[in-house]
């Protein structure tokens, strides 16, 4: 759909090199009955390359292109009307490109919503680099978890308060196809917050959500189009669903963050432990499983509920990872599922892979 939209608004732009061609002279169009002055000539042009810039900005995902396009849109439909009999059939096309400005402008707008949480949460979650994880600080942890913690990497290096990640994958709903997606998502500790905006991509559709959990309190939108709110979920189950996901991500990509006091910890076997997290009055647990090299393999919780259907269904929740590698001076999984267990059986709702991963960042200067 958006390389049909960038082919027209492509033609579009050509269309009105015609005007400027009429007026100088460079060629002679018998469709064009009406004369052209060589101001309006200039301004044809104008209008073609407007066209053509918001083309570019289309094809490669820049913010700023519906901005550009409302821009356009208006040039090209003052000149129409005064060319009316010779380009009204223009008006179809601006109005087509309008109502996809109206949409990237929904986009941008919904993400930016995003962007401002992010930018608050990080002032509020400065790294100190002085401030270093010793090896005294996993002394109270199970044995498997210090192990765990060493081969990640995390002995000697500043405390965690903040990471962004980025993933790409698929996900499906049950008894639905897969639909690919990209994601990101900014997570800060000591103040637990985790904001996950996702571009998905639904039978052509564009189709984003922002699940935004902040300090207990969480919230899911997915919007089609970025106009029309398809999911608004939110309350006391949400609170609860979202608090297992953010220790989910503190376990597996940000392993960092479990020194945390708010975690408790009962060693459950020789490759288990059992890690008991609370947060503004809500406690969840998982167990943690490991393998011999002491990579965290699964983590599985009976404390989260699928919020797909009709009601919520609390559901065991797993998200088995593999193919560790490192980034940034870190060792951890370049993908993993999320599994639900019904009744019927496992299902596999979602398959992410890592493709970046930065921790402690910084507020950008202004």
């Amino acid at each position: 759909m958006r390389l049909a939209l960038v082919f027209a608004t492509v033609i579009h732009g050509l269309v009105h090199l015609l005007g400027f061609a009429t007026a100088f002279h460079l060629l002679t169009v018998t469709e064009l009955t009406q004369p052209v002055s060589k101001p309006a000539g200039i301004f044809w042009f104008q209008a073609a390359l407007l066209f053509l810039f918001v083309a570019a900005g289309m094809l490669m995902k820049k913010n700023w292109w519906w901005m550009l396009a409302v821009l356009a849109v208006i040039l090209s439909q003052i000149l129409i009307i005064g060319h009316w009999q010779d380009a009204k059939f223009g008006t179809f096309l601006n109005l087509l490109i309008l109502c996809a400005a109206i949409v990237g402008y929904a986009g941008w707008k919904f993400y930016r919503s995003y962007l401002i949480d992010v930018h608050e949460s990080l002032t509020r979650a400065v790294p100190k680099e002085d401030d270093l994880i010793r090896d005294t600080d996993l002394d109270r942890l199970p044995l498997l978890l210090q192990k765990y913690l060493r081969y990640v990497g995390v002995v000697n290096t500043p405390r965690l308060k903040n990471v962004r990640i980025e993933f790409d994958g698929e996900m499906r709903g049950k008894g639905k196809d897969w639909f690919p997606f990209q994601s990101e998502q900014f997570n800060t500790f000591d103040k637990p917050y985790r904001l996950f905006f996702m571009r998905a991509n639904m039978k052509g559709f564009n189709v984003p959500g922002y699940h935004a959990y902040k300090d207990g309190s969480a919230s899911m939108t997915i919007k089609l189009f970025s106009l029309f709110a398809v999911v608004n979920n939110k309350g006391d189950t949400m609170d609860r669903a979202e608090t297992v996901t953010v220790f989910n991500d503190m376990c597996i990509m940000a392993p960092a963050s479990l020194i945390d006091p708010r975690i408790g910890w009962e060693e459950v076997d020789s490759q288990s432990v059992k890690g008991i997290f609370t947060c503004k009055g809500i406690t969840i647990s998982a167990l943690l499983y490991f393998n011999e090299e002491g990579q965290l393999i699964n983590f599985v919780s009976d404390d989260r509920y699928d919020l797909s259907g009709p009601s919520p269904l609390k559901l065991r929740f797993s998200t088995p990872m593999s193919a560790y590698t490192n980034i940034r001076g870190f060792n951890v999984p370049s993908y993993g599922e999320a599994i639900w267990h019904y009744p019927e059986g496992e299902f596999v709702y979602g398959k992410f892979n890592l493709k970046d991963i930065q921790y402690n960042m910084r507020p950008q200067a202004s």
